[in-house]
């Protein structure tokens, strides 16, 4: 929480203290600088291979982070429009339930791939607007975790996955130039399959995961 004050108080600062550009508040592009909290589930959906004998009720949990994110929006018209973001975000899943406490898996590095297509209200000098549109989590640089390693992982690959956001926010000018500060939540619908491996290869057990984060974010923008 308290990484996420301080980068909505220099978001903010830089709104209202940068000078004059030659933006304009019709402009066909704009431009989002954010600091954004992305708020994954990741416990089990479906246990599909199990050679170790997972405790009944065995759950995992994926951790918080904020991060910071760029999003690039074209106005197709005053109320349409595309936003495509782009940032990575780094996890770890730890047990629940009978593995509470349990490493599970360390560096989860994530490219949410999201487009969405917007619709903007026309509510006066405040911007909301609605969206929807596909997604895909792209996953890097997945390792065991201390506990999978002791029980004999030495790999785990966690699958990239194809599925959906929406998303609600607001824009709010804070002059004529183009430029404003946003609020903006995505809720994603989104799983992957683990896949943990012996030195010799055998996958020794695979689960389904519910990923459906929560993407909070605010910031600053600049419309050009």
């Amino acid at each position: 929480m308290r990484k996420i004050t301080c980068l909505l108080a220099a978001t903010t600062a830089l709104a209202l203290s940068a000078p004059a550009f030659a933006g304009s508040p019709d402009g066909k592009l704009q431009v989002k600088v954010l600091a954004t909290g992305v708020l994954p589930d990741g416990k089990i959906d479906k246990v599909k291979t199990d050679l170790i004998g997972l405790p009944a009720g065995s759950q995992t949990k994926a951790n918080n982070n904020v991060v910071p994110t760029l999003a690039i929006e074209y106005y197709a018209t005053p109320n349409v429009s595309v936003e495509t973001i782009c940032c990575f975000t780094q996890h770890h899943v730890s047990g629940d339930g009978p593995l509470d406490g349990a490493r599970i898996v360390n560096h989860v590095l994530i490219l949410p791939a999201t487009v969405t297509l917007k619709y903007h209200l026309d509510a006066g000098p405040i911007k909301p607007y609605v969206g929807v549109g596909p997604a895909m989590f792209l996953i890097f640089g997945e390792k065991p975790g201390a506990d999978a390693k002791a029980l004999g992982a030495s790999k785990v690959k966690m699958t990239n996955e194809v599925g959906v956001a929406v998303q609600g926010g607001v824009d709010v000018p804070v002059n004529d130039t183009g430029m404003g500060v946003t609020l903006d939540a995505k809720k994603y619908w989104m799983g992957t399959t683990a896949k943990f491996y012996t030195a010799g290869g055998v996958k020794a057990l695979e689960t389904k995961h519910k990923l459906d984060p929560w993407v909070l974010s605010a910031g600053v923008y600049f419309r050009f």
